[in-house]
């Protein structure tokens, strides 16, 4: 029987932490079994060992070894992917296909981010895994396979099923074993080890001397968070190697090529963090609104109260309210009082009778001017019509004829619906 220490050899496995040679031990008794395993770890922390190694420690090591991002392929053509499909079953399939589970029919198959697969297809997976079956997309002969499953995942599946996106019985039928590969940052014996791992593949591809650190360094290297894993650490490693002349690297210059901790992205964020956020921003929204019209409400008030009293009477009445509206600059330049509103006739005698006819005045004055902008409208249509009649539809030629940009020749078109 394989030695922890010899697969970590063969597969190039650098560390030491107690939880990776447990999560590599486990892989190790499981691979002789064909029982389905559910590795789980955060992004970056080598989960695509596992598989490997129980692969190549299983009876089927002589088989086909198929990995499978399933988060990489789109959502209509995953079903496709993974069970073929015949010639016809929908457009572009021009011949029939052989999908994973029939290529590797014997061997096994690594379904990475098993998470993001859609619940259709989950439900081809549980029947591949109950009983070895699975139709062809556009087919209704059912086929029989033999393969040994291998999932993984870097989210929390319980909160998928709790959020219906995943199936509770396809995620006990995969995690017959669990195996768990720890973040980086809780193997802080073995960061510096992976480091200088990765500093001498990188002098030797480069033909360059390989670094050092100090020890100041080195305490940088292991308090650092490592949010990336193992993926992080090696682009760092690299960066330093091919951007740094001088070998022998301080504190500062390690600090300067590892971002500021708290301003990691992407990040994740907490389902109740993201809602308390939208529910302030939300807020926020409600608030100005609510501003708006009572801005709205003020400027009506004090439009009326023009019309009924006069500019001068009005300006000594209401100077709150028109500082409130206007600011505190010069209100002549602003608004001229003196001109006669073009929605309503204004005449200083005017009785409080005559006040509710100048208003009717000036709702009319409002119908008429929104029966012009329509009249415009119509008139915009019709040039639009025939400058695309006239260039056979083509968009560029009727937007230089017309003198917009195609843009905004598009953007018409939607408007008015063309």
């Amino acid at each position: 029987m394989e030695t922890i220490q010899s697969i970590k050899q063969r597969f190039e496995i650098i560390g030491n932490d107690p939880k990776l040679n447990r999560a590599i031990e486990k892989a190790i008794q499981v691979a002789p079994t064909d029982i389905s395993v559910l590795v789980a770890g955060e992004s970056g922390v080598g989960k695509e060992n596992i598989p490997r190694i129980i692969h190549s420690l299983s009876h089927r090591k002589h088989g086909k070894y198929i990995a499978v991002n399933c988060g990489a392929i789109p959502e209509g053509t995953i079903d496709s992917e993974l069970f073929g499909h015949e010639k016809g079953a929908f457009t572009g399939a021009t011949s029939t296909r052989e999908g994973y589970f029939e290529v590797a029919d014997g061997g096994t198959i690594f379904l990475d981010e098993v998470g993001e697969l859609p619940l259709t297809t989950q439900v081809r997976l549980l029947r591949v895994l109950e009983n070895g079956e699975f139709i062809k997309v556009g087919s209704s002969q059912v086929q029989k396979t033999n393969v040994r499953i291998v999932a993984a995942t870097n989210v929390n599946l319980f909160d998928a099923i709790d959020k219906g996106k995943f199936r509770e019985d396809l995620y006990y039928r995969l995690s017959t074993v669990d195996i768990l590969l720890p973040p980086l940052r809780d193997r802080k014996d073995d960061i510096h080890l992976l480091f200088r791992k990765f500093v001498a593949d990188f002098a030797h591809k480069y033909k360059m001397p390989p670094l050092r650190l100090d020890e100041n360094a080195i305490q940088v290297l292991q308090k650092f968070r490592w949010s990336g894993n193992i993926r992080q650490l090696r682009n760092v490693a690299e960066q330093i190697s091919v951007l740094e002349t001088n070998r022998d690297i301080s504190a500062q210059t390690l600090n300067s090529y590892l971002p500021q901790e708290g301003n990691n992205l992407p990040s994740v964020i907490k389902n109740k963090q993201a809602e308390s956020d939208f529910s302030t921003e939300r807020d926020i929204l409600y608030k100005v609104l609510f501003d708006m019209k009572s801005d709205l409400h003020d400027l009506k008030k004090l439009t009326l109260e023009l019309m009924k009293n006069g500019s001068a009477k009005v300006q000594e009445i209401n100077t709150n309210l028109i500082q409130k509206i206007y600011g505190n600059k010069d209100l002549e330049s602003e608004i001229s009082f003196e001109e006669t509103p073009r929605t309503a006739v204004y005449n200083p005698q005017n009785t409080e009778e005559d006040f509710e006819e100048n208003e009717q005045n000036y709702l009319f004055a409002e119908t008429v001017e929104e029966e012009e902008i329509l009249k415009l409208e119509k008139k915009e249509i019709e040039m639009i019509k025939k400058s695309l009649e006239k260039n056979k539809g083509k968009r560029k030629a009727a937007a230089d004829e017309l003198g917009i940009s195609e843009r905004t020749l598009y953007r018409k078109i939607k408007q008015f619906d063309l």
